[in-house]
């Protein structure tokens, strides 16, 4: 048995060790620009609205993109895998903190046995006066076991699972934050298609009007046949663009259905009218690029596995020490009748001071610590791209948003002045002043110009909710108390 002055100094040495082998985690610092260099053109756009960063979807003033989207982070089905991820991850934390305290069990057996006569211990017994073949053995015992984490090893290995574990409720976030700009993507993706088909269709029956007014010319003898074959390819071309464009509604509104979490046409009734394209509300205020490293949970996530990898290398560290261990055994046993069980004479004990030390395997331990400062090497370099990467991210979707709009804004003035001139050279092809040729001509201008106009809207609104997703709007910096006081 150890002396108490030995174990209770043990446990002294092992509660007031405050520092741990191995590096102390440090925040990298990142460079970062000031501001975005497309701040200033996002700043001056005409908007109708503006959005707040943590429910930007709702600046749209569409109502149904409001709904689906907050169908979807109620019922998606990634989101649930994310919080699948995060229970194991906090159940990976329990287990690192229960690490750290006393283990103890209890445990107890009660065993009938008859001895058999013919081995070599039956004999000996049998030789005995009075020997009974029957025996009784109970035994009952409580017993505990602390590993005394002298050198930190163990904390180490909680600071590690506590950066995990922020890290997948970072990483949930970050699946909220796609889950909710895809369904928005999708969403416009639909009103944007279903504006061109309107377009394409407008044209069709336009173009049938024009095969009209042709074959009524053809049969007076005032058009050739040639005119009619010209308007007729016409109409077949714009026809042909039709069942392309359908596909394309259809796929994006199976995709909506997905992303909400239930079956393929379950909300296609709901869509069958069309609706305008999203207009893109203004981007409020965004902050400086720095404070994409705290709002952003993709760098959240980057930077507290840099965290976890860092505290890899002092669990590593801390094999080069010895480990020890306190253990004690209190209970009671006896061969004899149960009411034997928990007297004095039937009771032991037992305290066991163990050492575990791998003083020949420091070999092996090096191997371990250099893979840990590599993993750890790997990590920075994550977390230092992710957030270029995420100031990539902004600058690309400002100037998209911009531009864009700019694009739509030109095309507005343009398919004005085309549907003007493709009038005027009708009447002109009625009175004889033109040909055919122009008509269709300004048809297939007008058309061109419609499409890209309405492409450039739904671009432009796509653009503002990938500038929202870049900047981290779409949820509240505070996953955990743990996460916000780190």
């Amino acid at each position: 048995m150890l002396p108490k002055r030995t174990i209770a100094t043990l446990i002294v040495a092992s509660l007031s060790a405050g520092c741990a082998v191995g590096p102390d985690y440090v925040r990298p610092g990142v460079p970062m620009p000031e501001r975005f260099q497309g701040q200033a053109a996002v700043d001056h756009r005409q908007a109708t609205a503006s959005a707040d960063l943590a429910t930007w979807w709702t600046g749209f003033g569409d109502s149904q993109l409001t709904r689906y989207v907050t169908l979807a982070l109620d019922q998606n089905l990634d989101l649930a895998q994310a919080a699948a991820r995060v229970a194991q991850a906090r159940a990976g934390l329990g287990a690192a903190n229960a690490a750290l305290l006393p283990s103890g069990s209890v445990s107890g057996q009660a065993a009938r046995v008859y001895q058999s006569v013919e081995t070599p211990l039956g004999q000996v017994l049998n030789s005995r006066p009075g020997f009974d073949r029957y025996g009784n053995d109970y035994e009952a015992n409580l017993s505990a076991s602390w590993e005394l984490d002298l050198f930190g090893g163990l904390r180490r290995g909680r600071e590690a699972a506590l950066a995990e574990y922020q890290a997948s409720e970072a990483g949930a976030a970050a699946t909220r934050l796609a889950v909710a700009a895809q369904t928005a993507d999708i969403y416009i993706t639909i009103r944007g298609l279903q504006t061109r088909l309107d377009v394409a269709r407008r044209q069709v029956q336009t173009q049938q009007d024009l095969l009209s007014t042709v074959n009524l010319l053809y049969g007076k003898g005032l058009a050739a046949e040639l005119q009619v074959r010209q308007a007729e390819g016409a109409l077949a071309q714009v026809r042909a663009s039709v069942p392309e464009l359908q596909a394309g509604l259809d796929a994006a509104m199976n995709a909506l259905d997905v992303m909400l979490g239930s079956q393929p046409g379950t909300h296609r009734a709901e869509l069958v009218e069309a609706g305008h394209i999203p207009a893109a509300p203004q981007i409020g205020t965004t902050g400086s690029p720095g404070e994409l490293l705290r709002r952003r949970p993709d760098l959240i996530v980057a930077e507290r596995r840099l965290a976890a990898s860092n505290a890899r290398i002092g669990v590593a560290v801390a094999e080069y020490y010895p480990k020890l261990s306190l253990s004690g055994l209190i209970g009671s046993a006896t061969s004899m009748a149960s009411g034997n069980l928990f007297t004095g004479d039937a009771s032991q004990a037992a305290g066991v001071l163990g050492l575990r030390w791998r003083l020949f395997d420091f070999g092996r331990i090096n191997a371990q610590i250099n893979q840990a400062k590599g993993q750890q090497a790997e990590m920075l370099a994550a977390y230092r791209l992710a957030a270029l990467h995420a100031t990539e991210d902004v600058e690309k979707a400002f100037s998209a948003l911009v531009n864009r709009e700019e694009q739509a804004s030109v095309l507005a003035g343009g398919v004005d002045s085309l549907g003007r001139a493709r009038a005027a050279s009708f009447a002109a092809y009625q009175k004889g002043v033109v040909s055919l040729i122009e008509v269709l001509q300004a048809d297939e201008s007008l058309l061109r110009a419609s499409d890209a106009r309405a492409q450039a809207q739904t671009a432009s609104a796509l653009a503002a909710v990938d500038a929202f997703k870049a900047l981290g709007g779409g949820w509240q910096p505070q996953v955990s108390d743990a996460l916000a006081n780190r």
